[in-house]
């Protein structure tokens, strides 16, 4: 920018409040740099001794290379075998990839996720809004989550009331 030029800034914006133990189980399902919200939310529930929140993480990319925050991941995965379990599904995966191939699909959410019918859970979905569409159905604006309208998570059983959409 030039001197004498504005730029307009908006936030910050309102985002799910936690509190230590809120959910006994919680789902993180992200799309490439979606994993921005998990990641902070992973780590305030790992960096609080009083939090035994277990956390699964869903996090899809197109390439290898594209997964951020892999080794953070992993060691929260060393750290805490019992709370947390991180998936990784690549549209173009290298031959030796032990992972989900192509997209996050219905078989991987309800083979992972916590039971819909389990009473204190959330699913956090943040990612490009393809995946928005499909997962969670589309996020209206920052105060409106929107419906499921379908999606994968209400064929699974899941309430618009389990899941937060970044």
């Amino acid at each position: 920018m030039r001197e004498g030029q504005t730029l307009e800034v908006k936030g910050p914006l309102p985002k799910y409040s936690w509190e230590e133990n809120k959910h006994d189980h919680i789902a993180l399902i992200a799309g490439g740099t979606g994993i921005t919200p998990m990641y902070q939310l992973a780590r305030a529930i790992f960096n609080n001794p009083n939090d035994k929140t277990k956390v699964t993480l869903i996090f899809g990319n197109v390439t290898e290379e594209d997964i951020l925050l892999k080794r953070e991941f992993q060691d929260l995965e060393n750290t805490y075998p019992q709370r947390f379990r991180a998936f990784y599904v690549l549209n173009q995966p290298p031959k030796n990839f032990k992972g989900n191939k192509g997209m996050i699909d219905k078989d991987l959410l309800k083979t992972v996720l916590p039971e819909p019918k389990s009473e204190n859970i959330k699913i956090f979905v943040c990612g490009p809004p393809g995946m928005y569409k499909a997962i969670s159905g589309v996020k209206k604006s920052p105060q409106d989550q929107g419906e499921l309208d379908g999606s994968l998570l209400e064929q699974l059983g899941y309430s618009k009331d389990q899941v937060y959409k970044f």
